[in-house]
């Protein structure tokens, strides 16, 4: 798909150049026309050997000549172009150019049809150039993935081979400056990657030995070993470039409302033209009324209005990591009143941190948090790898659990022997059916803390103490939702399989104006309906997996996190590809933004058609100053809709990360 899009973009912009070299030859043919019927450079050309009238004035018969070959020469592609879509059965702007160009030639006037010609070209020239040059951001994310890369043999030496050559569990090598040139898992090495052409961060990302790198981004200080997982247009760029591509070709409903009334607007033009050479007193006048007429209801503008401005945005959002796969979705946006936001992996980061231990009397916290973390560290557990985190950020030396003790119960926890006894660590409900004295939960400071999720750590059958988990909420989350309820979404719902308890923490925290916990994917789905039907277009935020029912069934959906996976890429209408809820307000602003220009751009059109064809219907403007001022109004729009590019500077934020060392052994020694 991408190399089918440079093909296509190299064929534009040999054929761009191609009509440039043509309209600066024919330029030049008609300005030589002009100078050549001044007499004193008729004397020199010709040395006498003119033509003279009666009144002894230089008549220079090679003037007429010149001008029509350049005005052909210019003409030919306008008119040829007319043709093709005529006989194709569509009405294109051209049609209305090749008519005055054809007027022109007719009445004789050749050096007035080679202007025309000329500056409608240049016209088109400035509109195809300035395409090209607002798919920059797209082109460059195209580019970037590398052509080569450095696979390691199985006896440790190095090939270079293609990098679409490369196959998953095939390890490339990748030094400091290098792109990467395929998605996998850093097997040994590490350094620092700036993976902002993928996520949209704007600070580059330390990586090391078990963390996922994407094809394309930038590895900038340190030599890696990573295992290819995606390779070619599998890949998470490879999947970015081929939706942004089609997003690039979709169309919009404005575009399709113009193409609606494009049947009736040609040959309705061209009546009115007729109309005004039957009523002139003078027929050539009337024909000259006319040509401007033609000239200035060439719909540049308007037929750019749209697409340059929606070109604009959708770079704009890939420069910042968000990924709109159809420029319909981008419309919607304007329009939201209602959002429902997935707690876990939306909200909150999705994952577990230890925050808060109660010791039981006469048992040290750096004690309580070794037997839990020496129990959990077989487990892959969310919990379990939360505790022992927070053990190795603290620096304590684990005992490993005696071979073949080790047991893992599903929902109620894990058992193992560490130093000759038994731990278990889990729920309070498990530990009192193994046995051990949970007398101390009937002091309240050792009770349940509400909102918190509870981890029970017994030796034997004495109670340890207890370690205290949460999701943490994301800082931007919060100034997020109150710039979505300073835009005017009125609804802002949190929805979550988590108990209630929790729900409302987060809610209350988040500022949301409603919670539904201990919710399945079902009911997340009837919750979207009911929004629908009390009259809100509904945008749902979830992280693409479990929320997919929900994210299907709303008007417009966003997969959190969508670098890497590719369910959140395929399942939601817009993806953001890092986690930060910032871009959700900035999607709505340049959604708003977008459409204003759209409207500026179309307003602009019409006032300018109207009041060209009251100036050339008024005598006060030429063809020739009609085609200049028709250059001059595609610059304008173009112009206008390409101050979008920039839109949403300064939005860029980075993800917080996970408590420091010095933090976490803080809380070891609490």
């Amino acid at each position: 798909m991408p190399h089918d899009h440079f093909k296509s973009v190299k064929a534009e912009t040999h054929k761009a150049r191609t009509l440039l070299v043509g309209t600066l030859m024919g330029g030049m043919l008609v300005i030589s026309s002009f100078i050549v019927e001044f007499d004193f450079v008729a004397e020199i050309l010709f040395q006498g050997g003119g033509i003279r009238d009666g009144a002894g004035v230089l008549q220079n018969p090679y003037s007429d000549l010149i001008a029509l070959i350049g005005a052909v020469l210019l003409g030919a592609p306008l008119v040829w172009h007319a043709i093709k879509h005529l006989l194709e059965g569509q009405f294109h702007m051209d049609e209305l150019v090749a008519l005055a160009i054809g007027a022109a030639v007719a009445l004789g006037h050749y050096q007035e049809a080679g202007v025309i010609a000329f500056f409608m070209i240049i016209s088109n020239l400035i509109e195809t150039r300035t395409a090209l040059g607002a798919r920059a951001a797209i082109e460059s994310l195209l580019r970037i993935t590398p052509q080569t890369a450095h696979r390691v043999r199985p006896d440790g030496g190095e090939e270079v081979v293609s990098a679409a050559d490369l196959r998953p569990d095939d390890v490339v090598r990748v030094r400091p400056g290098d792109n990467i040139p395929a998605d996998g898992q850093i097997l040994s090495g590490e350094s620092t990657v700036n993976q902002a052409n993928i996520t949209g961060e704007s600070l580059p990302v330390d990586k090391a030995a078990g963390d996922e790198v994407f094809s394309g981004t930038s590895n900038l200080t340190g030599a890696m070993d990573i295992r290819v997982t995606k390779a070619g247009k599998d890949t998470t760029l490879g999947r970015v470039q081929k939706l942004i591509l089609e997003a690039e070709r979709s169309r919009s409903p404005l575009i399709r409302l113009i193409d609606r009334y494009a049947g009736w607007y040609t040959p309705t033009i061209c009546m009115l033209a007729a109309i005004v050479v039957y009523f002139s007193d003078d027929w050539t006048v009337g024909v000259e009324k006319a040509i401007g007429m033609l000239i200035v209801a060439c719909p540049c503008a308007l037929v750019l209005a749209t697409p340059t401005a929606m070109v604009a945005a959708l770079s704009c959002a890939a420069r910042l990591g968000v990924l709109i796969k159809n420029v319909v979705h981008l419309e919607y946006a304007r329009s939201i009143s209602a959002v429902i936001l997935d707690k876990t992996g939306t909200l909150t980061t999705g994952k577990l941190f230890v925050t808060q231990m109660r010791p039981a009397p006469g048992v040290e916290g750096a004690d309580l948090l070794k037997a839990a973390a020496s129990a959990e560290q077989l487990s892959k557990h969310p919990v379990a790898q939360a505790v022992v985190e927070i053990a190795r950020q603290a620096r304590i030396a684990l005992s490993s659990p005696a071979a073949g003790s080790f047991a893992e119960v599903a929902g109620r926890g894990v058992k193992a022997k560490v130093d000759g006894a038994d731990v278990l660590v889990g729920r309070s409900t498990w530990l009192a059916q193994q046995g051990v004295d949970m007398s101390l939960l009937s002091d309240p400071q050792y009770q349940e803390v509400e909102g918190l999720s509870l981890l029970y750590v017994a030796r034997g059958a004495k109670l340890l103490g207890w370690l205290a988990l949460e999701d943490k909420t994301r800082p931007e989350a919060r100034e997020a939702i109150d710039q979505m309820r300073a835009l005017g979404v009125r609804n802002l719902s949190m929805v979550t399989g988590d108990k209630k308890s929790v729900a409302v923490r987060v809610a209350a925290e988040m500022g949301c104006t409603e919670t539904h916990a201990e919710v399945l994917p079902a009911d997340k789905l009837h919750l979207v309906e009911d929004l629908k039907k009390r009259g809100h277009r509904v945008l749902v935020v979830g992280d693409g997996v479990n929320d997919a029912p929900a994210l299907a069934a709303g008007d417009l959906s966003v997969a959190m996190g969508a670098a890497g996976s590719d369910v959140a890429i395929e399942s939601a209408s817009i993806a953001l590809m890092n986690n930060d809820l910032s871009r959700l307000p900035f999607l709505i602003r340049l959604s708003r933004q977008t459409t204003r220009v759209v409207w500026q751009n179309l307003i602009f059109g019409i006032v300018f058609i109207i009041i060209g064809q009251g100036l050339v219907v008024g005598n006060i403007v030429s063809p020739i100053a009609a085609a200049v001022l028709h250059m001059l109004a595609t610059a304008v729009v173009i112009f206008n809709s390409a101050r979008l590019v920039r839109f949403g500077e300064g939005q860029l934020r980075v993800d917080p990360g996970i408590p420091t060392t010095e933090a976490a052994r803080r809380l070891a020694t609490a």
